[in-house]
């Protein structure tokens, strides 16, 4: 065992693995009764989830910073309810979680999915870089306020959609606001994911007692998602995805994941009962993943190899430390009691 790691961050052999669907994982499951909240639930993986577990008879509500594209996108999607929330607004997310609390209802999953990737420098009207707000203390925020419901469901799963892209940096915990450092989108874009896998494993420690385990999980290596819109094209070419033109390599593409199949491990993580007594996990492939010490050889023509977990984005330690410095940036208590 490493320490301050979870021992249990070993593979389960779960049957599934990269080629599964989301449909596959939710076949024989039913979701009725069940109330689901997705952050950026209406486009790429995130969409695709939402249309899965709402067919399993879960009520999924879908809080979405742009309405008429999260409109349109979910047109004709039985069991959907679309409000209004941007993660980037701390006032956004008090209103739409104090409107669900109002509402009475039990939380059973929360699914943190939305993100952003390879911006250039931005920040927030708190002057937090905007790939932390977003794909981070947005979550922290949101996990925060909508705690009471997730208790009352009595067995509430919350999951962090992160990324092998934690690999590319540790939690910067003196600048991680790159106001002393020179700005690098993947620095920024690695920090924040691996700060919702730090997020996972202390919220873990707290939830289990009132029976909410929390996962952070990768969904892969996926062709046709938005998420690389702003990433300036000859990082692809360096990265040896894309051809001199711009254009994506066919063998490349031929080998990453559909869109059903980067939602596979988010529904995996949500409704598998081979995690009923495992929490604070990261996981991919439809599985727990293993632990990369250096033995595993990443490269982005082979999209199977990026893969495996950073010690330092689970160890409990850091964990400790970035729910303080987090609640210290957003200015509350995340009272998990």
């Amino acid at each position: 065992m490493i320490q301050n790691i979870n021992p249990q961050q070993h593979p389960l052999q779960s049957g599934f693995n990269a080629a599964s669907t989301a449909q596959e994982i939710i076949k024989g499951t039913d979701l009725t009764g069940k109330t689901v909240i997705i952050t950026g639930g209406y486009a790429g993986i995130g969409l695709e989830t939402t249309k899965v577990l709402a067919s399993a008879g879960a009520k999924v509500i879908v809080p979405a910073r742009d309405m008429e594209k999260a409109g349109k996108n979910l047109t004709g999607i039985e069991n959907i309810e679309l409000e209004k929330m941007d993660l980037m607004d701390p006032e956004s997310i008090d209103t739409f979680s104090e409107r669900f609390l109002a509402s009475g209802r039990k939380l059973d999953l929360l699914i943190n999915n939305a993100g952003i990737m390879w911006v250039p420098l931005k920040r927030d009207g708190r002057g937090i870089e905007s790939q932390l707000a977003t794909n981070y203390l947005g979550q922290f925020h949101l996990t925060a306020k909508l705690w009471p419901a997730l208790k009352k469901a009595d067995g509430a799963r919350v999951l962090s959609v992160s990324s092998y892209g934690h690999q590319m940096a540790p939690f910067d915990f003196e600048d991680p606001n790159f106001v002393n450092r020179e700005y690098q989108t993947l620095l920024g874009y690695g920090q924040s994911k691996t700060a919702c896998n730090l997020f996972s494993t202390a919220l873990d420690e707290r939830g289990k007692k009132f029976n909410i385990r929390a996962y952070s999980l990768h969904p892969g290596s996926v062709y046709g998602t938005d998420l690389g819109r702003e990433e300036p094209i000859d990082l692809y070419i360096q990265m040896g995805t894309h051809d001199k033109d711009g254009k994506i390599k066919p063998e490349v593409e031929a080998k990453l994941k559909t869109i059903p199949q980067g939602a596979a491990t988010t529904v995996w993580c949500a409704t598998s009962p081979l995690l009923e007594n495992i929490g604070g996990m990261y996981c991919e492939n439809c599985d727990i993943a293993e632990i990369n010490l250096g033995q595993i050889e990443h490269r982005y023509d082979e999209p199977a190899t990026i893969r495996g977990v950073q010690s330092y984005s689970i160890d409990r330690e850091n964990a400790e430390r970035l729910w303080k410095l987090s609640e210290e940036m957003l200015g509350f208590t995340f009272a998990a009691d």
